[in-house]
């Protein structure tokens, strides 16, 4: 991974996001980040890399202890790393009373924990991740509603916009006003941002109108190579 940091600067890009850092020492990372004169916009929580076991524990009752053990490790690397944005995972959960309270508490502490670090929640369409909690963008302003803080706010991905509602516009209209950082994918196979189902040269002249003042992430598998897939960047 360590590699990637000079092939993204020659690609063009000065700033990068990792979801899952904690496979490398925080502070190799953060010489990488120092050396090519990047920024971090995002890291998710909590480690480490989900593959194969669970994807968060913030709604998941009975989880409250891990989730906040795991949480003051995620700030350990974000001390050094110094990402705009960490990402809350919520997790496999079903839609219940107790599942809603242990995210909300949850979320309050770790509002109160890092009152200086934004954080983020993420509607998952839960065909990519069955089971996963925040799967309605409905719920999540709800959520964010009821918490209250100053320092969390909503992740708009383009891509499970499409796959939740089917209208990835109509979402952005609806909830684009509460996004603090904004991720992109081809909707189908989720490959490069270029126009299908999705229409992206409509959808980023909508974040310009609107004033978006945040990062946009290209969070896509490439269908091929990455630097060959960069055509859609210009």
């Amino acid at each position: 991974m360590l590699e990637r940091f000079d092939l993204a600067k020659e690609a063009g890009f000065d700033v990068v996001e990792i979801l899952f850092p904690y496979d490398e020492p925080g502070q190799d990372i953060r010489s990488a980040l120092i050396r090519y004169d990047q920024s971090l916009c995002l890291i998710n929580a909590p480690p480490p890399n989900y593959t194969g076991g669970a994807r968060g524990f913030a709604a998941v009752p009975g989880g409250e202890d891990r989730f906040r053990y795991d949480f003051k490790r995620v700030l350990r690397y974000a001390s050094l790393l110094r990402p705009t944005h960490i990402h809350i995972m919520t997790g496999e959960a079903e839609q219940s009373d107790a599942a809603h309270q242990t995210f909300v508490d949850n979320l309050r502490w770790a509002c109160a924990e890092a009152p200086k670090q934004s954080l983020t929640i993420e509607p998952i369409n839960t065909g990519d991740m069955p089971g996963y909690y925040l799967c309605d963008f409905d719920y999540a302003v709800a959520v964010l509603d009821e918490v209250d803080a100053p320092n969390l706010g909503l992740q708009f991905d383009a891509y499970h916009a499409h796959k939740i509602t089917g209208d990835t516009m109509a979402t952005w209209d609806r909830f684009g006003s509460r996004a603090v950082h904004v991720q992109i994918s081809g909707a189908e196979g989720r490959h490069e941002p270029i126009k299908g189902a999705i229409d992206y040269p409509a959808f980023f002249e909508r974040l310009d109108s609107d004033g978006y003042a945040g990062v946009v992430s290209a969070e896509y598998n490439p269908a091929g190579s990455t630097i060959d897939g960069l055509g859609w960047l210009p």
